[in-house]
């Protein structure tokens, strides 16, 4: 039984490509949260989502996991080390070493520890071409978690979100669907009965052209790869000014759910 959950991490475990009511986000660790707390009584569960978007491990490390561990929650979902990755030139062998420094201090003082593993980029433009990196440091992330007992919320293995629908139009983020599918494999990973099959096919597409294929890519290109490369070259974070949701309730996140669905 899970009666506290914390959320550490970047955009990802924000909620970014998951839009709510009024520019509030929801995402894939709200979601979750709510699976958790339907399995406790009414009042008896609390949940606090401390994840900035852009944010480098080292600067999740600092600015949230200090914070984590003054809760002292039954369960710490921690996922970091993506904006790390992607990031010319980074070594994913010293970026898990520096991970498990942190895992290791994290599983000190809290009670459960899930770590999570990179997606699979083979069909993501730019990113298909670190795959291999971002493999590297998935095999580190599984390795890191048998030394210290973490349940894995594995995202290289969950087939459904290569489907481009499980993604926002940056193609960085997840869509609403796509959260949705990896807070259900979260709950199946610990063990809870899930109300739907984060496994389930999508219904078919109907094909696309090459003329809409490009068009889409330009698309993509002009409005969210420039600008991403901009930032990188002005040392700009797209979290610099971003604050962490802090405690929610799961009344007010199935409140942002259902105005949205």
């Amino acid at each position: 039984m899970i009666g506290s959950y914390v959320a550490v991490g970047d955009s990802f475990t924000e909620g970014v490509g998951d839009p709510g009511p009024e520019g509030a986000l929801v995402g894939w660790a709200d979601r979750f949260a709510v699976l958790l707390a339907d399995r406790q009584p009414e009042g008896d569960f609390t949940y606090t989502n401390l994840a900035v978007r852009g944010k480098l491990l080292d600067q999740v490390v600092d600015d949230q996991l200090r914070r984590a561990k003054e809760l002292a929650p039954d369960l710490v979902s921690f996922c970091a080390g993506g904006n790390d990755i992607i990031r010319p030139g980074t070594d994913p062998d010293e970026v898990a070493e520096r991970f498990e420094r942190a895992v290791a201090d994290l599983t000190s003082a809290v009670g459960t520890v899930m770590v999570t593993t990179g997606f699979d980029t083979r069909g993501v433009p730019v990113l298909k071409h670190l795959r291999g990196k971002i493999a590297t440091y998935n095999g580190h992330v599984r390795a890191i978690a048998d030394r210290y007992g973490c349940p894995v919320l594995d995202l290289w293995s969950l087939k459904t979100v290569q489907d481009r629908r499980a993604w926002d139009g940056d193609r960085l983020h997840l869509s609403p669907e796509g959260h949705t599918r990896v807070a259900l494999r979260a709950g199946q990973v610990l063990g809870l009965d899930v109300p739907a099959d984060p496994d389930q096919p999508w219904p078919p597409l109907p094909p696309r052209g090459t003329f809409e294929v490009r068009r889409d890519d330009i698309h993509w290109a002009r409005e969210y790869l420039v600008p991403w490369i901009g930032r990188r070259l002005r040392g700009e974070s797209s979290g610099d000014h971003v604050a962490a949701k802090g405690s929610l309730s799961p009344d007010d996140i199935k409140m942002r759910i259902g105005t949205v669905a």
